[in-house]
């Protein structure tokens, strides 16, 4: 399947997803909450992993990529969507969800210094709208 139908439905399923998430955050804490989606979310990974082929799928990942893989986990599954939760529970859908959608705005300063890539007029363009759009978005 082509790389733009996956990421099309990944679009569409961010963008429904917070509809979903503001729904059931009503009288529900976000540490609660995030504990009811990660467990739902390990039930169906687990179910998935064996049934691709278990234990050896996972005997092929080396030790750094647990780790990066880890540290992924924690930053944006743990503390992002915790983070995400709580924004999302007191705030409105429209704003919280631009604001939070902005994070290609650090992925690019952070890969600049860490993974070496280079800032083009395209990609600074490209960075200037996102930052436009949240703004327009929240006025």
């Amino acid at each position: 399947m082509n790389y733009y139908i996956f990421a099309l439905l990944a679009a569409f399923l961010f963008g429904v997803a917070p509809v979903f998430s503001k729904i059931g955050l009503e009288g529900v804490n976000p540490g609660v909450a995030l504990t009811i989606r990660s467990s739902v979310i390990t039930c169906v990974m687990l179910f998935w992993v064996m049934l691709m082929g278990g234990p050896d799928m996972l005997s092929e990942v080396t030790p750094r990529g647990w780790f990066f893989l880890a540290l992924d986990g924690i930053s944006a599954a743990l503390l992002g969507q915790l983070f995400y939760y709580y924004a999302l529970k007191s705030g409105e859908a429209s704003i919280v969800v631009p604001l939070v959608a902005s994070f290609p705005v650090f992925t690019f300063i952070i890969a600049l210094f860490f993974l070496g890539e280079r800032l083009t007029a395209m990609k600074a363009s490209g960075l200037v709208l996102v930052v436009l759009g949240v703004i327009l978005l929240k006025v």
